[in-house]
């Protein structure tokens, strides 16, 4: 790899086999700014609800998913994109096989 960028051909075939009845998670990348996890689900799985300390954004790369964002719940798919400010309560469930991309800020947004 490059000491100045980083670059995957394709998000879906990094994640491999996704384990039946799992999740699997892996990072593909990291640095003192960012960390950036590739998710896989197993249709019916899910991630319960919790919270991040600094801001995060969700990619949807391949699949569908109910995502509960506070009170809110969004039906996602293939495309979506979401940001999420620091201590948001949220929860995924994946509705069909699903990858997305988990980007996790490590630098805290400097509060108003």
């Amino acid at each position: 790899m490059a000491e100045n960028y980083a670059f995957v051909a394709d998000l879906c075939k990094e994640i491999g086999d996704i384990p039946k009845h799992g999740i699997l998670s892996r990072t593909i990348y990291s640095d003192n700014q960012v960390k950036v996890v590739l998710f896989g689900f197993d249709q019916g799985q899910e991630l319960s609800e919790h919270t991040a300390s600094t801001p995060a954004i969700i990619h949807i790369i391949k699949g569908e998913a109910k995502l509960t964002l506070g009170k809110d719940s969004l039906e996602v798919q293939t495309g979506s994109w979401i940001h999420m400010d620091p201590n948001l309560s949220h929860s995924i469930f994946a509705k069909t096989p699903l990858t997305m991309v988990l980007l996790i800020f490590k630098v805290k947004e400097p509060t108003e």
